[in-house]
């Protein structure tokens, strides 16, 4: 079973770029809003845990297809999909618009876990991590 969540956003105009489409870059920034709202809708604080267990789950890859332009004032729904979590979180992210459900980008990315201070990396995500997100 694959953890998904859902966030409705509004673009903003420093989002723009000259074009007046959104900046290609502001994608992941959605993107990761997305992937910190499923997060703690599964019930992980990301920054209790780092601190609490010194370990951090930094994005190692990623990749976005861009399909058709956000623009200033859309109205999107940005949904993250878990697709797997046992020896790294892979999420699967859609763009959509709200107003007629346009498919505007997708992505995903690849977070693995790694162990404060030396950054040594995990080659399992933490059991307690991997049971939140539904795997």
């Amino acid at each position: 079973m694959s953890y998904t969540y859902e966030t409705r956003m509004k673009v903003a105009f420093h989002d723009l770029d000259p074009l007046q489409v959104v900046w290609h870059g502001n994608y992941l920034r959605y993107f990761d809003v997305a992937r910190f709202g499923l997060f703690a809708d599964a019930g992980v604080d990301l920054y209790d845990y780092m601190v609490s267990k010194q370990v951090v789950f930094p994005v190692t890859r990623s990749s976005i297809k861009h399909i058709a332009p956000l623009r200033h004032f859309d109205d999107f729904i940005c949904r993250a999909e878990v697709t797997e979590a046992r020896y790294k979180i892979a999420m699967n992210f859609s763009i959509r618009l709200v107003t007629d459900d346009t498919l505007c980008a997708r992505g995903n990315s690849e977070q693995l876990a790694v162990h404060l201070p030396k950054m040594e990396m995990e080659f399992e995500i933490p059991p307690e991590i991997t049971r939140a997100l539904g795997f």
